[in-house]
């Protein structure tokens, strides 16, 4: 099956000119017209097979992360992970004004346990070691993210994220067109 999509200027998959390929197995093979060369459109949308039968180029496979027919999960985890991050330095930069004594500690804590950005993991061993510090870190991402909520406008977020795509896909194809030729040599041009 083969769609050709329109190359007008607009939002997303319109905007990219894509002829997309389904094979039998499930997996997509995308050619675009975004790309520097007629080689490298060839080499995307013909299989080549090197001695060993393997598909090579360009495949987007269905079982990958980015298919989000049910769950946001992993953008979930970020944003309490941003948030937990946010709380610690938060009750870091308090301690160092209130308590220097704790905040050495705390940030020493900190600088031990944080290698993996496994915030949960963190706030798991914190709470063992000094549980009021963990539930300073808890209260503090709670108001953090209940403050984001109040002033997060989800309407605002969704237009700058379409105007800064619509804006990239502008941008790159002006970067494609070949502007025709207006009969002037470059010493008879007047910017000159």
């Amino acid at each position: 099956m083969a769609v050709a999509l329109s190359p007008c200027p607009q939002l997303f998959l319109n905007s990219l000119s894509a002829n997309i390929h389904r094979s039998i197995r499930g997996i997509l093979h995308l050619n675009t017209s975004f790309l520097d060369s007629i080689a490298q459109k060839k080499r995307l949308s013909t299989r080549s097979r090197k001695g060993n039968g393997k598909l090579h180029g360009l495949i987007v496979v269905n079982e990958l992360g980015g298919q989000y027919e049910d769950t946001f999960n992993d953008v979930k985890l970020e944003i309490i992970n941003y948030f937990t991050f946010k709380a610690v330095r938060t009750v870091l930069e308090q301690l160092y004004e209130l308590n220097p004594p704790q905040y050495i500690w705390f940030y020493s804590f900190v600088s031990n346990n944080a290698e993996s950005k496994d915030w949960k993991r963190l706030l798991q061993i914190l709470v063992k070691e000094n549980q009021e510090l963990a539930e300073r870190v808890m209260i503090t991402r709670l108001s953090l993210y209940g403050r984001w909520i109040k002033k997060c406008d989800h309407g605002e977020i969704y237009k700058e994220i379409s105007e800064e795509n619509l804006k990239l896909m502008r941008d790159r194809l002006l970067e494609t067109i070949i502007w025709p030729f207006d009969g002037t040599s470059p010493s008879q041009d007047p910017k000159i």
